[in-house]
């Protein structure tokens, strides 16, 4: 509780900061506080839209992927196993120490670690930031970066697979 209070504090004391920034701005050079204030308000403009994008992929991946569901795929034989994984890696939500429980069960029931490797290292591809990634970059550049990473954590998995059974 105490932490939490502190980062709020702490997040109040850098917006002043800030605004107190800008208003001295305003005083010595108002022709850049100005600029400034368009650059920001045009950004926000250009961004608001993904926000929105990005917002409605998360109630939508919220709403339908659950943990019980992910259970339930992980049982999937061969290929298609793997490929649940990196899918449900991509679309888990939250923060990854709520999945560590269901993680840890699903290796009692006999999920090898090379899957949890898998689903771990996938997670770091996220659907909803694809969009702000295209905004800076390109659709080619999130292309290439997505195939390779979803390959990558095939390898991984396998890697420590192939590392814990030996």
């Amino acid at each position: 509780m105490r932490d939490k209070l502190k980062k709020r504090n702490a997040a109040w004391l850098f917006f002043i900061a800030v605004l107190l920034v800008y208003i001295v701005l305003a005083f010595i050079d108002f022709e850049l506080f100005t600029s400034s204030v368009n650059f920001f308000f045009n950004l926000i403009i250009r961004i608001i839209p993904i926000f929105i994008i990005i917002l409605i992929l998360m109630i939508i991946t919220n709403y339908f992927i659950t943990p019980k569901l992910i259970m339930k795929y992980f049982n999937a034989p061969g290929i298609k196993k793997w490929l649940f994984v990196v899918i449900a890696g991509i679309l888990s939500t939250g923060p990854i120490y709520m999945w560590y429980p269901l993680l840890a069960d699903l290796r009692e029931k006999g999920i090898n670690y090379g899957f949890t490797a898998t689903f771990l290292y996938s997670r770091a591809i996220k659907i909803w930031l694809l969009p702000v990634i295209v905004f800076y970059f390109s659709v080619q550049y999130v292309i290439v970066l997505t195939v390779v990473m979803i390959i990558f954590s095939i390898i991984q998995g396998l890697t420590v697979n192939r590392i814990l059974s030996s």
